[in-house]
């Protein structure tokens, strides 16, 4: 079982730094279900 397994994900990503789509990639075969994810810019 994983940690991830059932749970609701929410991903904010970073313009400059990780974006949203690379953190969904990662997450695609853990069980999570990604229910939001934006890439935003912090300045």
């Amino acid at each position: 079982m994983n940690m991830f397994d059932g749970k609701k994900v929410i991903i904010i990503g970073d313009r400059d730094g990780i974006p949203a789509p690379a953190v969904v990639e990662c997450l695609k075969n853990t069980g999570a279900d990604v229910v939001f994810s934006s890439t935003e810019c912090f300045v």
